[in-house]
């Protein structure tokens, strides 16, 4: 469900050439605030393909690499962790652009009351679209950045009090992101702050249900080799602490995490 560790990056640079690749080595993968597949470490490709410079169709996936879908206990979880997505972004000014993600995590064993089939966007499937607009204020010279992501279909429902008559919910997540270079852009900094508004639908595990969820507070630090033209090799820590009341996650509500990338465009 993300690009990087914990978020789409809304950063659309100019590529080089057509094709643009990315391979993300972490010590666990936090979206938005919630650990997906426990602290095990994750292997994240990302492939683009640039239409144009303004147009992209991409590819992104995680995997921890374990087997097993529930730790011993059987309520903490999930264990194992995968997850396949599919992505169009469009530019449509230096500081407009949007992007319509294809999330698909299947359970890397069956769950009961779970269908993994690629093609379910019903109640009982892994699958949700997730359409986001970013607004680019750096096009003003302003080191701020906004997100609004919207899931827009898929196993995002909300029910009555019987538990029954899904409805889509609509769940939507905002950011704000500042980011500067400091010292000749020797090192990069961002702090975040993001929230879910409605989690009726309990999208949010680690989120309030009930009111605005404060689920994602983040400080990210990067540093940069450059190898020849085209290629880069970022190294980076990021500290995240989920603020949700009703925050259940069974790893906690702090997490850090490390982690390089290794990127040619």
């Amino acid at each position: 469900m993300a690009a990087s560790v914990f978020s789409q990056s809304t950063e659309q640079a100019k590529p080089n050439s057509k094709f643009e690749f990315n391979l993300d080595i972490a010590s666990r993968y936090i979206w938005r605030g919630q650990s997906w597949g426990g602290d095990y470490f994750v292997v994240q490709p990302t492939i683009d393909y640039h239409l144009n410079d303004k147009f992209s169709i991409g590819f992104w996936a995680t995997t921890n690499f374990e087997s097993r879908y529930f730790y011993s206990d059987q309520m903490t979880g999930p264990r194992g962790y995968q997850e396949i997505d599919f992505n169009i972004k469009y530019e449509f000014a230096p500081w407009l652009s949007v992007e319509i993600w294809d999330y698909y995590w299947p359970t890397v064993s069956q769950v009961e009351g779970v269908d993994n089939s690629f093609f379910n966007y019903g109640p009982d499937s892994v699958k949700t679209v997730d359409a986001s607009v970013f607004f680019d204020l750096n096009h003003w010279e302003i080191p701020l950045e906004l997100t609004v992501s919207t899931l827009v279909a898929g196993s995002d429902y909300r029910y009555n009090a019987q538990g029954e008559n899904p409805k889509q919910n609509f769940t939507t997540y905002v950011e704000a992101m500042y980011s500067k270079d400091f010292w000749s852009e020797y090192l990069n900094l961002e702090a975040a702050i993001g929230a879910v508004l409605n989690n009726q639908a309990e999208y949010y595990t680690a989120g309030d249900y009930d009111k605005v969820s404060l689920v994602n507070l983040s400080f990210k630090a990067t540093h940069e080799w450059s190898v020849g033209e085209r290629f880069t090799v970022p190294i980076w820590v990021n500290y995240i602490h989920n603020a949700a009341d009703a925050n259940t996650e069974a790893f906690g509500r702090n997490f850090l995490i490390a982690g390089i990338s290794f990127h040619y465009q």
